[in-house]
């Protein structure tokens, strides 16, 4: 992708935000985790590129999740994969407060954090050919038509997150709703920076790395099915 191509992608991004900020209430022990933990896993948003290996004080393939919830997933997945280093945003403060808790808990050493909008951290300080893969787990429906605008997976997006995969990094989807599985084949299959792992089109089973989260279980018990998508950086 191209120079311009990243600097127009910018400004519709910003303009439309992919998620609504509800904070909720943070429990004494998710703010306690802040005061405690940030220093040890966060690392603050300042809009320019980071030096991953610096944080991580190694030489690691980088995991991206973006909008990691209550933190179930990102936390199983870090403690199954140690030799990797997993990268966590996330705009809700309850939910990363109850990540670190639980990366505190087992000392884990290759987790950080940002809690921030996933658009601005991609732009600015995620450098380019930095993510070995990327995962975005049920993010937001926006179900609604006049809100499908607000949809993370858009096609500006995805050619900026293109640009951050390292050679053949992959990017992994999942969704329960149906309208928005279907809005994210159209969309990845259009892009010319990624390739369909299962052939145009097709969706893929859940891999054995994506455990079943209690929002996927509620899910399914409402009877909604979950749809996964696997791509490879063209």
């Amino acid at each position: 992708m191209s120079d311009r191509a990243d600097h127009d992608a910018t400004p519709y991004m910003r303009r439309i935000r992919s998620f609504a900020l509800r904070e909720g209430r943070m429990t004494p022990a998710q703010q306690r985790a802040f005061d405690d933990h940030w220093a040890r896993f966060g690392i603050d948003y300042s809009g320019t590129a980071q030096d991953f290996n610096a944080h991580f004080g190694r030489h690691a393939p980088l995991v991206l999740e973006i909008g990691f919830g209550n933190g179930e997933a990102l936390a199983w997945a870090s403690e199954h994969d140690l030799v990797r280093d997993y990268l966590g945003v996330e705009v809700h403060g309850p939910g990363v407060g109850r990540l670190m808790n639980a990366l505190a808990a087992r000392d884990a050493a290759h987790v950080r954090i940002y809690k921030h909008d996933a658009v601005e951290v991609l732009e600015h300080e995620i450098p380019a050919g930095t993510l070995a893969e990327a995962r975005i787990w049920f993010p937001d429906p926006w179900h609604k038509k006049r809100h499908n605008k607000r949809r993370i997976i858009q096609p500006d997006f995805v050619a900026l997150l293109a640009t951050r995969m390292t050679p053949d990094g992959l990017l992994h989807l999942a969704t329960d709703w149906e309208p928005y599985a279907q809005h994210m084949v159209a969309v990845m299959e259009a892009s010319p920076g990624w390739r369909n792992t299962a052939g145009p089109g097709q969706y893929t089973e859940k891999p054995d790395w994506r455990i079943e989260t209690h929002f996927e279980r509620r899910g399914l018990r409402l009877g909604h099915g979950v749809w996964d998508l696997l791509y490879r950086k063209a």
